[in-house]
């Protein structure tokens, strides 16, 4: 039985592959997904469910070009894991390369994602975007 790092580390993997099957695999069917994010972060926002997330990750796809991504730090709870990483990261179609650290919480239910929060310098990222 893989512990819940291994599990988010394992839904990383994925986002690195670019295999979005695999990481809707992880998730609930009505998972709460939230990027916390000011104006001008086009992945910001609250989505709900599956088909919520597959468009978040299209968003992102659209809009961010993400050249570095290091999942740094793993805090593992009874039921969550909270995660401290790293990005370098170009917004779409002609934004600036800007690097940012940044957080993601994982909320589990029976073994899979029921809750996602993540949040990176929104400040950087809107800057980068002009």
């Amino acid at each position: 039985m893989s512990t819940l790092t291994q599990i988010v580390q394992e839904a990383y993997a994925a986002f690195g592959r670019g295999d979005l099957e695999a990481i809707l695999d992880f998730v609930t069917d009505d998972v709460e997904w939230r990027f916390l994010a000011g104006d001008g972060v086009p992945a910001g926002g609250r989505f709900q469910g599956k088909q919520d997330v597959r468009q978040w990750f299209g968003r992102l796809a659209e809009t961010d070009d993400i050249q570095k991504f290091e999942p740094r730090e793993f805090l593992e709870g009874p039921n969550h894991v909270t995660v401290l990483g790293w990005e370098q990261t170009r917004p779409k179609p002609n934004g600036t390369l800007f690097e940012s650290e940044w957080v993601h919480v994982f909320a589990f239910r029976e073994g899979k994602v029921s809750r996602w929060i993540g949040t990176l310098d929104t400040a950087a990222y809107v800057a980068a975007s002009r």
